[in-house]
C-alpha cells in the first residue's frame, strides 16, 4: 500500500483498489490521570479543532511535512491502516511513504520507525516531488526535464526530474498552513476580529485568489470582535485575501524561479516546451497558475487530480518494483 502522510491530509492507496481513504491528519486525544486516550482520528477529529474542552486536545501531529508528535502519528497511522484492512487478520503490507525532499536523517528515521511499528514488512521512502511527477503521468524515466511544483499543507516542493533522478530539488516550508495563518493574522489586524484555523482555511478555499478581478468575490465570516469581545459577522473580499497571502505566494514564485535558474540549459529548454506541472492542494488556489506563468513565462499545467497525485505516484511505483528500487531513498 502507499501512504501520503501529509500535514493537512493523509491519503492511502491500496494496490488493486486505488485510493481507499482520504482523511485530515488530525487526532483528538483525551488526557486524564490515567494517561491519554485517542478519541477520534481524521474527519471527526478535524471537526473538533478549536472546539475542545480542557482535557481533550485536537492535535495535528505533522508539522511542515514531517512528524512532530511521534506517538500520535503512530496511533493515527495504525488507525488508518486498520480501517483500510478491516482488521481481518494481522497484515504486514509493503508500504511506500512519501516524504518531503528536504528531510533530515532523524526525520526519515521517525517515518520509517512509525511504519515499522504499525507492522509493515518493507518500508520504502519516496521523495514527494518524484511521487507527484509519477502521479501526474510525467515520463520520468526519459532524458527530458520534468518540472514539478507540489504545494501541500506544510511544504512546497520544487523539483526538476530527469532519468528517474532528481536534478534539482528544493523544499520550502511555506505552503497552505502558512497561508491560513496569514489570513488569520490579517483579519485580526485589519478588522479586529479573531477567527479560528478552520475558518481561515474555509476563506482560503472559497474566495482565495491570487489575481482577483472586479467584481471581487466576497464572503461573510463570523468571529470574535477583539474590541467589544463579542461574536460578530463581517464581509471580506477576495482582494483583501490577495493582500493577506501575497507574501506566501511570493515565496512560492521565488522558489520556482530559483529552480529554473539552477537548471542546466538543455533541461531548461525542455521545460519551455513541456511546461511546469503544478500539483498538491495549493494548485487549487485560484489563478496561481496564471501568476506563475506571468512571472516565469513558462506554460503551467495543473495535474488532473492535484490532491491525489503524490499517493497515485507512490501507488504506481508499487506496481513497478524496479522503478521503486531506483527512486527509494535510504
Amino acid at each position: 500500500m502507499a501512504i501520503d502522510l501529509g500535514t493537512a491530509n493523509t491519503v492511502v492507496y491500496v494496490k488493486g483498489k486505488g485510493i481507499v481513504l482520504r482523511e485530515p491528519s488530525v487526532v483528538a486525544v483525551r488526557k486524564d490521570a490515567r494517561g491519554s486516550k485517542v478519541l477520534a482520528v481524521g474527519g471527526e477529529a478535524k471537526e473538533m479543532l478549536g472546539r475542545t474542552p480542557g482535557n481533550i486536545m485536537a492535535i495535528r501531529p505533522m508539522k511542515d511535512g514531517v512528524i512532530a508528535d511521534f506517538e500520535v502519528t503512530e496511533a493515527m497511522l495504525r488507525y488508518f491502516i486498520n480501517k483500510v484492512h478491516n482488521r481481518r487478520h494481522l497484515v504486514h503490507p509493503r508500504i511506500v511513504i512519501s516524504v518531503p525532499s528536504g528531510i533530515t536523517q532523524v526525520e526519515k528515521r521517525a517515518v520509517r520507525d512509525t511504519a515499522e511499528s504499525v507492522g509493515a514488512s518493507d518500508v520504502f521512502l519516496v521523495e514527494e516531488p518524484m511521487a507527484a511527477a509519477i502521479g501526474a503521468g510525467l515520463p520520468i524515466t526519459e532524458p527530458t526535464a520534468n518540472m514539478v511544483v507540489d504545494i501541500g499543507g506544510g511544504t512546497t516542493e520544487v523539483a526538476v526530474i530527469s532519468l528517474t533522478g532528481i536534478v534539482y530539488s528544493r523544499s520550502v516550508r511555506m505552503a497552505g498552513d502558512k497561508m491560513d495563518e496569514a489570513i488569520l493574522q490579517y483579519i485580526k489586524r485589519k478588522h479586529n476580529l479573531a477567527i479560528g484555523e478552520r475558518t481561515a482555511e474555509e476563506i482560503k478555499t472559497s474566495i482565495g485568489d491570487v489575481l482577483p478581478e472586479e467584481p471581487y468575490a466576497s464572503m461573510e465570516i463570523k468571529g470574535r470582535d477583539l474590541v467589544a469581545g463579542i461574536p460578530k459577522t463581517i464581509t471580506i473580499t477576495a482582494k483583501e485575501i490577495q493582500n493577506a497571502i501575497a507574501e506566501q505566494v511570493d515565496v512560492i514564485v521565488e522558489a520556482t524561479k530559483a529552480a529554473l535558474e539552477a537548471t542546466p540549459p538543455e533541461l531548461a529548454a525542455d521545460i519551455v516546451d513541456h511546461g511546469i506541472v503544478l500539483t498538491g492542494g495549493g494548485a487549487l488556489l485560484k489563478n496561481l497558475d496564471k501568476r506563475l506563468s506571468n512571472e516565469t513565462g513558462m506554460p503551467i499545467i495543473i495535474s488532473e487530480d492535484p490532491l491525489s497525485s503524490v499517493v497515485l505516484g507512490s501507488g504506481k511505483a508499487l506496481d513497478r518494483i524496479d522503478i521503486l528500487r531506483e527512486i527509494a531513498i535510504d
